[in-house]
């Protein structure tokens, strides 16, 4: 099982796509026969991707310090796991069991203030300082000044990636990049190696980002986008979603307002957040 989920997870799909696949032919090993064997319409690209072995793949993999993980094996998220989408795999530079801790989501627009930056730079600190590990997307913005405050505070983070685990996106988070995993924290993506970031993987990897954490964080968020995903995904599972309000005028505080509008436990800076964070019971994964 784990050799075909390998080889199905290099062909780059979607989430729905994949589990298309395994749904027509049965099982995972079926699929990945059906793919090599030029039963599916997908592209000839994709079908020599599959082709290639699991052992040359782990060993392409390993080369290059990346881990690949199942639903069922150490090292994956337990909370993820636990989730109805949790991905069926995925590619980690790092130990991303770290988020077995309390662990935080701050998640954000890339178009932010000035004010929403230094916010979600001193929530990050914040949540450091209480040992929780923080999640966020690495995207510019409020994911990206949240990975720089948790980590100024001596903290740990995830990024969850849109991309492979081996591409830098933005690319002015380079050297940010190469501190979350130099200090204990980990790069994760379902998407394999070398893949570019295309716009469309994006929303889906804010499920995974949803899914590892016991709290999510909006800071600054317009009426649309991928932090009001990440924040409805965690109101379906019963994850606490807190946001900061903004000024009513501002496009970039519209979809915060929304979410304390109807629901959100609204927090107003850094000591609030300590407050609330150290009210919050996390679940504790089983297993």
């Amino acid at each position: 099982m784990d050799d075909a989920l390998l080889r199905l997870a290099f062909a780059g799909l979607a989430p729905r796509r994949v589990d298309s696949l395994v749904a027509s032919f049965g099982t995972v090993e079926a699929a990945v026969s059906a793919i090599v064997s030029g039963r599916t319409s997908l592209d000839r690209l994709v079908v020599d991707e599959v082709a290639v072995s699991a052992t040359t793949r782990r060993r392409q993999l390993g080369a290059a310090g990346i881990d690949f993980l199942t639903r069922d094996q150490d090292g994956y998220p337990r909370r993820l796991a636990g989730a109805a989408f949790a991905p069926r795999w995925l590619f980690a530079i790092g130990d991303p069991s770290i988020a077995a801790t309390p662990t935080l989501a701050i998640v954000g627009t890339r178009t932010c203030t000035a004010y929403g930056r230094d916010l979600a730079f001193a929530y990050g600190g914040v949540a450091a300082s209480m040992g929780w590990c923080v999640v966020s997307g690495l995207a510019k913005g409020i994911d990206g000044a949240a990975h720089e405050g948790t980590l100024s505070a001596g903290g740990r983070c995830v990024a969850v990636l849109g991309c492979g685990v081996d591409v830098v996106y933005p690319r002015r988070h380079r050297g940010l990049y190469g501190a979350i995993t130099e200090r204990g924290g980990a790069v994760v993506s379902e998407f394999p190696p070398m893949t570019p970031p295309h716009a469309w993987r994006f929303p889906t990897r804010n499920r995974i980002i949803a899914g590892m954490s016991d709290v999510v964080l909006v800071v600054e968020a317009n009426a649309s986008g991928g932090a009001l995903i990440t924040a409805g995904l965690a109101l379906e599972m019963g994850v606490p979603v807190f946001a900061t309000p903004g000024d009513v005028d501002r496009p970039a505080s519209i979809g915060t307002n929304l979410l304390i509008r109807d629901g959100a436990f609204p927090v107003f800076g850094g000591d609030d957040l300590a407050e609330v964070l150290d009210l919050t019971v996390p679940c504790v994964p089983s297993g």
